[in-house]
């Protein structure tokens, strides 16, 4: 093996016992008693931003366990006729951000993500998500922090992430 393969299975290693840690998963229950999913957060929705259609709501980041990486999860609705793509994302806490899918339970980069016309994006934990990779320090809950997604055809979208206990599950609502 050559020394960038041992580095990529190191990350991967890292990666995976680094979300396990966070609770990266589907959690049926915040601690509230409302199951996940059952209706909308009563916290203000602070990070949300609308550019070319597209609005973001419920942007978060758990709490990461290291320096190393952490999960971003939004919700990113379209509002325009027109179909679209997530093809990146940027933010001042890392040079790294991966556009992540979940399949089968196995995370893996994909170059875009698709954004329906008139439909949504879901960004969530056990399912598709951002990752920041190699963070440049290690934001602690209530800490803003600061991303710019950038879409195929509509203009890039600032959104703050409220950066929330590592167990934290948003309730958006399920229903259009």
């Amino acid at each position: 093996m050559n020394a960038r393969t041992i580095r990529t299975i190191a990350a991967a290693l890292s990666l995976t016992a680094a979300l396990a840690i966070s609770g990266c998963s589907s959690g049926q229950d915040d601690g509230s008693g409302s199951p996940a999913g059952a209706g909308a957060s009563a916290a203000p929705e602070a990070a949300q931003a609308a550019q070319g259609g597209m609005t973001v709501s419920g942007a978060f980041m758990p709490e990461p366990v290291n320096d190393k990486m952490a999960g971003a999860f939004m919700v990113i609705k379209n509002g325009s006729k027109t179909a679209d793509k997530l093809v990146s994302a940027g933010s001042p806490l890392s040079d790294d951000l991966q556009i992540h899918e979940t399949k089968d339970q196995k995370m893996q980069q994909v170059q875009s993500m698709d954004v329906p016309a008139g439909g949504e994006l879901r960004l969530e934990r056990g399912g598709n998500h951002i990752m920041f990779m190699g963070l440049k320090n290690q934001p602690k809950v209530g800490d803003k922090i600061t991303i710019e997604l950038r879409f195929e055809k509509a203009g890039p979208v600032k959104v703050e992430l409220d950066v929330k206990e590592r167990t934290y599950t948003a309730q958006n609502s399920t229903s259009h």
